[in-house]
């Protein structure tokens, strides 16, 4: 019986996260695919183009899906008359896979994790550590599953105790609409039952890695009780209307996972996890006769859609926009825009708000008067990039920002995905600001629009920093307008209304 070795297995885990980085599983991409075709909304059916267009850009060109990389998360299923030929530890071999997949020099992922999470939150700068699971099994093998699970999907996780007499579906149903499209729609939903809390969440995250089947599923009939839920579910989410990004649609999720562990009797646990549209994993199995071999789907698996933008969508010079202009946009028009504007994540408006409340001002060449914000942290460039993949991040985590932003810089507008929250909305609705949003999941598409970049302030916070980008014809649709008004409100109810009555 051969054994597994240290090189063997690390440089499977780096070939796996580089791998998942800019293929797409083929049934996903299927998926979505059907998706396209079907859908009768066309801000969704915009939106799914653009995401098949990325996947197609990013499997010819092994760039990134998302500028969110992702989390590392590795599965291990070890069987126990394995051997290994190895002096480090597992989970040193592991991370050793993911530090040098995240630094890789030809495709460089975008390093997001962040040591003394609760303190000075310092980025790590090669990804690690990951996240491992895992299970001792018969046999002399090692199954393994890598996934990168990106924040706004994981930040939508959530668990509940229900009652043993309480509808799973009632509360999927409820919860849902609460999670806002910050995941990133379409996408799998993936449900853990039973078991304890913990058990719960990780049969939940175990089920958004197995493959998209439910339209099999469909035409055989259900044999199980889990079946059942999940073909209840996926019509019933899907009548929501959310769609695509929010944008109000048929496909909300691409398919609906479930997986059970008995639990105690006065218990329900129920955990929820999304994958979003950036959907990365893979398996593979080492047997001690060599690395993983991964095989590249062929490019004739992607539909060849080659989205341009709709003849309607209006030009924005930004480099002469006035409050007068922004004024003038409505809720659902598409936008082009070309110019110049800076970026900000988190980190950025924090350290920005300090400076203001502290008098010390803005940095030299951080000037927001009269432009636009981009809510994004991208990934690194490579060869003649002007930047890497670049799509936008969820906006809501800066809602609690929006009204400092808006009145004391002289902000006009702002880039992110999915919706905004109240406070957001109340705040740009009072200044007659803007609210644009691009497609998440269609970042290197994105990129492409992108036509030179340069860090203006914070270039020790990494991804973090303030950017300025110069872009040309960026495509953005108006979410909220200076009126107030929310595409993601508006257009979901006005879908779940069509699909109730047959559409």
């Amino acid at each position: 019986m051969p054994a597994i070795t240290k090189d063997d297995f690390i440089g499977s885990i780096a070939d796996g996260f580089q791998f998942i980085s800019y293929y797409h599983p083929l049934d996903y991409v299927e998926a979505v695919a059907r998706a396209y075709e079907r859908e009768q909304s066309p801000a969704a059916k915009d939106a799914l183009a653009q995401i098949l267009t990325n996947s197609r850009l990013c499997a010819q060109g092994h760039r990134p899906l998302c500028q969110d990389t992702g989390i590392a998360v590795v599965f291990l299923k070890i069987g126990m008359d394995v051997r290994w030929d190895a002096d480090m530890s597992i989970t040193d071999m592991v991370n050793e896979g993911v530090r040098r997949a995240y630094t890789n020099a030809d495709n460089p992922l975008r390093a997001s994790i962040l040591v003394d999470p609760a303190g000075r939150r310092t980025n790590s700068r090669d990804n690690t550590p990951a996240v491992i699971h895992f299970e001792m099994t018969t046999g002399d093998t090692v199954e393994v599953t890598v996934a990168a699970k990106g924040g706004g999907s994981e930040n939508k996780a959530r668990l509940v105790m229900l009652n043993p007499s309480d509808s799973i579906v009632d509360w999927v149903l409820k919860t849902v609409p609460e999670l806002g499209a910050g995941w990133c729609p379409p996408g799998v939903l993936g449900l853990g039952i039973g078991g304890t809390p913990e058990k719960a969440m990780l049969l939940a995250k175990k089920a958004i890695m197995s493959h998209v089947d439910i339209h099999e599923l469909i035409d055989r009939g259900p044999a199980s009780t889990a079946e059942e839920l999940r073909l209840e579910l996926f019509e019933k989410v899907n009548a929501l209307g959310i769609g695509a990004q929010g944008l109000g649609g048929l496909t909300t999720v691409v398919d609906v996972k479930v997986l059970e562990h008995p639990t105690h009797a006065a218990s329900k646990p129920v955990g929820l996890i999304p994958n979003c549209a950036a959907n990365r994993h893979v398996h593979f199995v080492l047997d001690g006769h060599g690395p993983a071999e991964l095989t590249p789907p062929p490019l004739s698996a992607w539909p060849d859609i080659g989205w341009q933008p709709s003849a309607d969508a209006k030009h924005v010079d930004l480099n002469t926009l006035t409050p007068k202009e922004v004024a003038s946009w409505r809720q659902g028009e598409r936008l082009l825009l070309t110019g110049k504007m800076l970026t900000g994540r988190d980190a950025a408006h924090k350290r920005i708000q300090s400076l203001i409340e502290s008098g010390q001002g803005l940095p030299e060449g951080v000037d927001f008067n009269n432009r636009v914000i981009y809510y994004v942290g991208p990934v690194n460039a490579v060869r003649d990039e002007a930047v890497g993949p670049a799509g936008p991040t969820t906006a809501t985590r800066m809602d609690q920002f929006t009204e400092m932003m808006l009145a004391k810089t002289g902000l006009l507008a702002m880039i992110g995905k999915a919706e905004r929250g109240p406070t957001g909305i109340e705040a740009i609705k009072k200044h007659k600001a803007a609210y644009l949003m691009a497609v998440g999941g269609a970042a290197y598409l994105v990129s492409k629009a992108i036509r030179h970049s340069r860090v203006v302030a914070f270039e020790e916070m990494g991804m973090e920093a303030i950017y300025e980008f110069d872009v040309e014809n960026m495509p953005v649709t108006v979410a909220v307008d200076s009126l107030g008004q929310s595409v993601h409100e508006i257009a979901p109810r006005i879908w779940r209304k069509k699909i109730a009555e047959g559409v």
